[in-house]
């Protein structure tokens, strides 16, 4: 198995945080008993002062190097990952992408409706780099701006239901998709740190989402434990 993270500030993580990403793989280390690497173009953690992802100070800095693969970008999303994925899962030979977007195509660049035709040009590109690839998308999540600016909420609304009409209309027995649930547990004010971005504790919450779908679908590893 060969996972590649891809997200936007949500997944990147800013210099100093673990990231799901590292919960994910403390996850599999402890769960799964079958070979995989975690692949992807990218390293880094955004750096605030350099307003870039060239950030290695990981939490934990026993996060090894290898594991710390991904495709993910602080202010990136649907639009901006649907023309470089195909390339991402050639050069990472990628048959497992775990997809966190959708918040910032949807605040800052793309309606609903937009920012879905972008989920159907990502996979349409994922897929032509690998025919067999799998994928677990995750709905957008709570966030502050939801809860103060009601047509934002009404567009992530939108959207999660577009992306479930997606993930039901284009998964198939070569190339399944899966739509994760939202993670349980995650109010705002313990599992963020500005009520966008996860703490500790949404990072647990976000990882447990993924390994959850997994688990249930398609018996990779086990129940998330923290």
């Amino acid at each position: 198995m060969r996972i590649m993270f891809v997200g936007d500030s949500q997944t990147v993580g800013v210099a100093g945080d673990f990231t799901w990403r590292y919960r994910m793989w403390q996850h599999l280390e402890a769960a799964y008993d079958g070979p995989y690497e975690i692949v992807g173009p990218r390293h880094g953690l955004y750096d605030r002062a350099a307003d870039a992802p060239v950030s290695h100070d990981y939490a934990d800095p026993a996060f090894p190097r290898a594991a710390r693969a991904h495709l993910a970008g602080w202010g990136e999303g649907w639009l901006h990952m649907a023309p470089v994925i195909g390339d991402a899962v050639r050069a990472g030979r990628a048959d497992t992408l775990l997809v966190a977007l959708g918040l910032i195509d949807l605040g800052f660049y793309t309606d609903a409706d937009q920012t879905a035709a972008n989920v159907r040009r990502f996979l349409a590109a994922a897929r032509e780099a690998n025919p067999r690839l799998r994928a677990v998308l995750l709905p957008v999540i709570p966030n502050t701006r939801a809860e103060t600016d009601p047509p934002f909420a009404a567009a992530c609304e939108r959207f999660n239901e577009l992306l479930a009409k997606t993930v039901a209309d284009l998964s198939s027995p070569t190339s399944p998709l899966l739509l994760a649930s939202p993670p349980t547990d995650y109010a705002l004010p313990h599992a963020t740190y500005d009520g966008t971005h996860p703490n500790p504790h949404g990072e647990h919450r976000i990882a447990a989402a993924f390994a959850t779908a997994l688990h249930q679908a398609w018996a990779v590893g086990g129940p998330y434990q923290h």
